[in-house]
């Protein structure tokens, strides 16, 4: 092969050659000592021109294809272009016959690289692998099951799935666990459990995907025990389990285990990690302490978008619009270009604080830095311009974006309709959502409730009435609570805790006392035609906060702050009850509902009545 072009003209993309020539082995093929220089696509192709040149097509070069295409596929997500021209190569080859070759191929699909088609495109891939007679080893499973998870391809990946277990590879322990993550990333947690309970058990990575399906799917419970089920049997967690469990904390409010596995972390020492910092201090916002939060973000050395975009959020969600604008500034300061997630969340700060004018600023400036707004980012806007009360600017946002509005956007404004008692705008809100999704329950209750509070009762009536044509039924309120390291949960008016009698008649005792400093219960969002004001008021009595935060100051010492998680927007009378509860047992009482958090002390809260 000495005659070959490469070495009578240097091309000019080709690195010039150098007085020491390369290692002897390359000697039977000179054309991989040029290989690693070869970084853009155009240098590549031309350097896959002088291969076919040399005769004998690219099978002659066996090892050069195997370099082509890593260098091509380890781009994944980042290059698409290189992955789309690594398999050009390689259908171009008449008889592949080397498992390496579709191994780096599915291992590109796997990294993200088709997009939304990368599962197509691997278990193409797959069965030309099958047609050529080449036997697939783990590798081949485990990269094409992950790139039907990256695509969330989850029929795919039941027929991939079938593959493993006629070849045998399905209880491999690389296999097994990407299957339960394949099913978890595909939203099928059921079957995620049923492969996780047939594995004997003692491998972390399938704990690990096991604990992160649980958190996905919204089951932070059942990840808790999994990682209790962990420590029990000795099993080492990696920071990738303390990620999950942190979620998972975050997600139930349980801000003391969320501080034991800090004191854990610090013992394994990881926590110099950037990802494990940035849990943290999602864990600490969300389960109500700020001043934790904080503390973790201002002793970390080296600060990723994500954590500094984690912080604003933080902060945005305890009402301190102000400070995560400041932060967003001193991130740019920084050189750190903000990204779609970190103008997310100054966004989410300036709507949480009603500066209109900065967040419409920063959203026109989204396009300077090339971003393209998401659903998400118009969500922001949507609430920004509402809950101002500009409605009707809204509307005409909403109706003209340039991608479809989801019904989350149109029940933002319906929310503001009824803070704004406009009933006429409710109503056209209403119906936009209808014709998106007639299946939820808060719709009908908002907009009733907005008729039935002005007035509007024939209206009220017809939308009770498709209700229950419907067969929709209302989200029933749960609140919970940590104490002791148990969480308690409470359903509005339910009897099913164990201690709910004893906390109705605590709630009882705490409003006879609240009525002698002057509470008296706001029943307008209580939505029943046929109550009188007594029963209206006995409805409210027993709301699931209520219930949780007259437990807490049943079960806990004097003085000892109130963390209340509540899974729908807390109503006018329980806000106007914790402050007042805030103020007569000297409490804080930190409430975390839907939307943010409401931090009550001496009988005034942090959201400013701005909610």
């Amino acid at each position: 092969m000495s005659s070959s072009p490469l070495t009578a003209t240097p091309s000019p993309l080709l690195p010039a050659k150098s007085k020491n020539p390369p290692p002897h082995h390359h000697h039977h093929n000179p054309l991989l000592a040029y290989l690693p220089h070869c970084t853009s696509l155009r240098a590549l192709a031309q350097l896959h021109a002088v291969a076919v040149k040399a005769g004998g097509g690219l099978q002659a070069h066996p090892a050069f294809v195997t370099r082509l295409l890593t260098l091509c596929t380890e781009q994944g997500a980042e290059a698409p272009a290189h992955l789309a021209y690594a398999r050009q190569v390689f259908d171009r080859i008449p008889h592949p016959g080397d498992v390496v070759w579709y191994n780096t191929l599915l291992r590109g699909y796997a990294r993200g690289g088709g997009g939304g088609g990368g599962a197509e495109e691997a278990a193409r891939v797959f069965v030309r692998m099958m047609e050529e007679g080449v036997a697939p080893d783990t590798y081949t499973f485990v990269s094409l099951l992950k790139a039907c998870a990256s695509a969330r391809a989850g029929e795919e990946g039941r027929q991939a799935h079938g593959v493993a277990v006629k070849a045998g590879a399905a209880e491999h322990e690389y296999v097994a666990p990407t299957l339960i993550n394949m099913y978890a990333e595909c939203g099928d947690v059921r079957a995620a459990r049923v492969m996780f309970d047939r594995m004997d058990g003692e491998c972390v990575v399938s704990y690990n995907a096991m604990i992160t399906a649980s958190v996905r799917s919204s089951l932070p419970g059942e990840a808790l025990v999994l990682f209790r089920e962990m420590q029990a049997k000795g099993l080492k967690p990696t920071s990738v389990t303390l990620i999950s469990v942190l979620s998972a904390c975050a997600l139930l409010g349980a801000l003391e285990l969320g501080r034991w596995i800090h004191d854990y972390i610090r013992k394994m020492r990881l926590d110099s990690l950037v990802k494990v910092n940035t849990a943290l201090i999602d864990m600490y916002a969300k389960c109500g302490s700020l001043e934790d939060a904080i503390g973790v973000f201002q002793d970390m050395e080296s600060r990723d978008k994500q954590a500094w975009s984690v912080m604003m959020v933080a902060y945005a969600n305890h009402g301190y619009g102000r400070e995560a604008i400041s932060m967003f500034e001193e991130m740019k300061k920084q050189g750190i270009k903000p990204d779609d997630v970190t103008f997310l969340g100054v966004l989410y700060a300036c709507s949480h604080s009603g500066m209109v004018s900065e967040g419409l600023q920063y959203f026109d400036s989204m396009r300077e830095y090339g971003i393209v707004p998401g659903i998400k980012h118009y969500g922001c806007v949507t609430d920004l311009l509402a809950r101002s009360g500009q409605l009707e600017r809204a509307y005409k946002f909403i109706d003209e974006l340039p991608i479809k509005p989801t019904a989350i956007l149109w029940r933002t404004l319906l929310s503001a309709c009824a803070g704004h008692g406009d009933v006429d705008m409710g109503k056209r809100v209403f119906e936009r959502i209808l014709e998106l999704d007639d299946s939820h329950g808060g719709d009908y209750v908002i907009f009733s409730n907005l008729c039935a509070n002005t007035g509007r009762w024939e209206e009220m009536n017809m939308v009770r009435k498709l209700m229950s044509e419907k067969g929709v039924v209302k989200v029933p309120g749960c609140s919970s609570i940590e104490i002791d390291n148990m969480v308690h949960e409470f359903f509005a008016g339910d009897g099913s805790h164990p201690h709910s009698q004893e906390a109705r008649r605590m709630v009882d005792e705490v409003i006879e006392q609240l009525k002698l400093v002057g509470y008296v219960p706001n029943t307008s969002h209580v939505f029943h035609v046929e109550m009188g004001e007594e029963e209206k008021a006995t409805s409210l009595r027993y709301h699931s906060e209520k219930l949780a935060i007259s437990f807490g100051l049943l079960n806990t010492a004097p003085g000892t702050t109130l963390r209340i998680v509540k899974n729908l927007r807390v109503c006018p009378d329980c806000h106007s009850m914790a402050k007042l509860v805030s103020m007569v047992f000297n409490r804080r009482i930190i409430l975390r509902d839907l939307n943010r958090f409401h931090h009550f002390e001496d009988g005034v809260c942090s959201c400013g009545d701005y909610w």
